[in-house]
């Protein structure tokens, strides 16, 4: 139900506006990586104009998705080494209950 929701408040209207979009935006532009001489055919692309910013919108999503990763990385180190240290007590623990089996129970102070 939930995912139905989030389809239908957030990712169609989306997908309308990114139609639209792509529409608006179709005639060509020319991309050019060569500063100093511009009509260089070899560092020069042409394509839609839309092609071009959707290019800059993966190629931000991936850049941000990196960055998150790399900050918490220390995050996820943490997590490693107290899970191992969870797992490390949890076996003495059992060694420790394994042992006072055999020594009577002392009464609980409920």
């Amino acid at each position: 139900m939930v995912n139905r929701i989030v389809v239908v408040l957030i990712l169609l209207p989306l997908a309308v506006i990114l139609i639209a979009l792509s529409v608006a935006n179709r005639q060509a532009v020319s991309l050019t990586i060569d500063p100093f001489n511009p009509g260089n055919p070899l560092l020069s692309y042409s394509a839609p104009l839309f092609v071009w910013l959707f290019l800059a919108l993966i190629v931000g999503l991936v850049l941000g998705s990196l960055a998150t990763w790399y900050n918490q990385g220390k995050h996820r180190k943490l997590a490693r080494q107290r899970k191992l240290e969870a797992e490390l007590l949890r076996k003495e623990a059992r060694k420790a209950s394994a042992e006072n089996t055999s020594t009577p129970n002392l009464p609980s102070l409920h």
